[in-house]
């Protein structure tokens, strides 16, 4: 019988480079916080849509936002799930080219794009930290693409759990906030497979599933890991 190990993971991958020596003090957080408009936005309402101006970007203070995009069939392609602390929606063009939907009752920072150059001017920490979170989305960007390039069923739902979990910090318990249609749609898996996958899993002895269905304990992190590649 596999040993449940309990590994305490942080929250963020820490930030590459010198970016990682910054660390924002409460007072600069103070400051980056009043220059962006606190939002709620309960279950499934719509941040923006594909195709509005994009005016605005955001820092996620709690809650979960997904990022995805309809295809001309009517297929959902979710392209990342946005996390407390996580910065989005800030484009190259004047248009969003996503939409962002709340998963669960969020709570954002919408910051003006138009105020972009003072804002880094008037907190050069909220710079690095911005620097910082848009890098680390390039990083997933990348991982997810070839994730759903060349990962089988099993080792794109081992990475997506291992990922989870360092990002939400509840070392082997992961309490997921998105439903499995979420996940599939995130993975370019059906439910059936999503949820079959699962099971296998635990059979496997690599994860335990919780009766609220959406927390899953992580039995056995080195064969997720060795699944993730």
């Amino acid at each position: 019988m596999t040993a449940t190990a309990t590994v305490r993971i942080p929250a963020h991958r820490p930030p590459a480079g010198l970016l990682a020596q910054r660390v924002l003090t409460p007072r600069s957080m103070d400051e980056g916080q009043a220059a962006g408009a606190r939002r709620t936005f309960v279950k499934g309402e719509e941040l923006f849509a594909e195709g509005e101006a994009a005016d605005f970007f955001y820092k996620v203070v709690s809650g979960t936002v997904r990022v995805c995009k309809l295809l001309s069939d009517g297929r959902r392609q979710i392209e990342a799930f946005q996390l407390p602390g996580d910065i989005f929606g800030l484009e190259s063009g004047t248009e969003h080219h996503f939409t962002a939907e709340a998963v669960e009752d969020t709570v954002v920072l919408a910051f003006r794009r138009s105020r972009f150059a003072s804002l880094l001017h008037d907190n050069p920490t909220f710079g690095d930290q911005l620097m910082s979170s848009m890098i680390i989305s390039l990083e997933r960007a990348q991982e997810h693409m070839v994730l759903l390039g060349r990962k089988t069923a099993e080792e794109k739902i081992a990475t997506f759990l291992l990922d989870m979990s360092r990002r939400l910090a509840n070392a082997d318990r992961v309490d997921l906030p998105m439903q499995r249609t979420d996940i599939a749609d995130h993975l370019g898996l059906t439910i059936e497979t999503v949820s079959r996958t699962l099971s296998q899993m635990v059979r496997d002895g690599l994860i335990k599933l919780a009766a609220t269905g959406r927390t899953i304990v992580i039995s056995n992190k080195i064969g997720l890991q060795a699944l993730n590649g």
